[in-house]
């Protein structure tokens, strides 16, 4: 039986979706969790209100339970493993999960995230630089990176400009 809370966070509302203490969705308010019974999830809702009052590493050993494919799981794990404020390309994550030829693969793994902020997808911009997207909109994948320290400007400015985003739980 999967258990959810909200839980209100400078980025909005965020539904936390967990099955016994294994959180398995992070999911945006825009977006509908999926069926379960309201519960508290105290001990991961203390995580995420830490982690937005400024401990960045209150997430990083958070208890999972989120399947996925072989290369998902790489690239989750690769995620989890930057560091607050750190950013890399998809073709850079690539590499470090041993899937160089298949960057549009790994980039399918990262939208496919479904605990976003925990395995922090924010954190992957393109070659170039520029943010990409994030299906918790482009003003909330600024506002994350400037909280954790990256380099982005005008992030925490962008969240009052914040531009509409389909429902989903996933990154992209």
């Amino acid at each position: 039986m999967l258990t959810f809370a909200r839980i209100d966070t400078p980025i909005g509302t965020l539904t936390l979706v967990a099955r016994e203490e294994l959180l398995t969705a992070v999911v945006f308010p825009e977006a509908e969790p999926p069926p379960g019974r309201l519960g508290k999830l105290e001990p991961i809702a203390s995580r995420f209100h830490r982690y937005f009052a400024g401990e960045l590493d209150a997430l990083w050993d958070l208890a999972l339970d989120v399947g996925g494919t072989p290369l998902q799981k790489r690239v989750w794990a690769a995620l989890r493993a930057m560091r607050p404020g750190e950013t890399r390309s998809y073709q850079a994550l690539a590499r470090e999960v041993g899937a160089e030829r298949a960057v549009r693969a790994v980039a399918s793994a990262n939208a496919r995230n479904p605990v976003p902020i925990v395995v922090p997808c924010h954190r992957i911009v393109r070659a170039d630089g520029s943010l990409g997207g994030y299906a918790g909109g482009l003003a909330r994948k600024r506002w994350l990176l400037a909280h954790e320290g990256a380099q982005v400007a005008k992030a925490r400015a962008a969240w009052l400009t914040m531009e509409p985003s389909p429902a989903s739980t996933v990154c992209s």
